[in-house]
This record gives structure tokens, sequence and C-alpha cells, in this order.
């Protein structure tokens, strides 16, 4: 009797260990291949990061819907940002705000303390200059600064959007 129950014990334990260490095993693996995915973007100069939330100057915390993006294509930047905050020179009417295509100036990448990638560039429209500050971890998070001349800086937090996940 005390032999069936030590073997139920057993069994028990094993089956109960089994999962969490395969588990375990799955989620280190997740994480290696999303760090091996953003490096390929960033080597690519190809990424889009879709934020999650906006922080103004005035230490708002705004939560965003998913139709929010930032893409980076070669010489080119795709934004699709909402913007919130004070605007010292605007065109009648408000202008565009933070939406527009335009083509990357000075774009500079390199590789910070803590393995992330810092990544800096510009870009012109008819309304305004933009200088992007772009930071993205090996986890796919992403923090966006965008400084203006004519408005009052912006930040945004959000995840790199990898192909795969686009139709998820």
């Amino acid at each position: 009797m005390k032999k069936m129950t030590l073997i139920r014990m057993m069994l028990w334990l094993l089956v109960t260990a089994l999962p969490a260490g395969l588990s375990a095993q799955s989620k280190a693996e997740k994480r290696q291949e999303r760090a091996r995915m953003v490096k390929e973007c960033m080597a690519a100069r190809d990424f889009e990061i879709e934020p999650r939330s906006a922080l103004t100057m005035g230490g708002h915390s705004i939560q965003l819907d998913p139709r929010y993006s930032l893409k980076v294509k070669n010489d080119s930047v795709f934004s699709y940002l909402p913007y919130f905050g004070r605007g010292y020179s605007l065109p009648y009417g408000g202008g565009e705000g933070l939406t527009f295509e335009a083509g990357v100036e000075d774009y500079e990448q390199t590789v910070g303390k803590k393995g992330n990638y810092e990544i800096k560039f510009s870009a012109r429209t008819r309304e305004d200059y933009y200088t992007f500050y772009v930071d993205v971890y090996e986890s796919g998070s992403a923090s966006i600064r965008v400084n203006m001349q004519r408005k009052q800086s912006i930040d945004f937090m959000g995840d790199v959007v990898f192909p795969e996940e686009e139709g998820d």
C-alpha cells in the first residue's frame, strides 16, 4: 500500500513538473527567436512599431488603439501617430500632426549598453522638422520620442510588429 502511494506521488510530481519545464524552455526559445527577429529588422532597416501609449509633455499618459504605427523602410518613414500637445506655429486648420510620409535624413543606429538598439533620424515635411529617437529592445518593446520645431515633444511606448504577427 505504501509502495502504491509512493508511486502515485512520484507520477503526480512527474506529471506536474514536466509541463512547467517544457513551458520554461519554450519561453526561452521564444525570447531567443524574438531577439533574432529584432536583430534582423534592425539590420535590414525595415521595422514597424505599434504604440500602446503616448506620454505628453504635460505628464498625461494616453492609451492608444492599434491603428497607429511608425514604419521605417530603407530611406523612408511612414508616421501614423497621434499628437497630443501644444503647437507653437501651426498651419491654418491645425495641420497634419504626426501623420506623414517623408524621406529619412541622418539615420544613426547604435547598440546601447543594455543591448538595445538606439536609433536617431530626422524627417522634414512642409509643416515641420522632426527628430525621432527610437529605442528597440530584444524583447520587441520600443520607445519613441519625437522632437519637433513647431510643437512640444511627445513620447510613445509600444512594440515592434513582426511580419508573421500582422495576420494574427
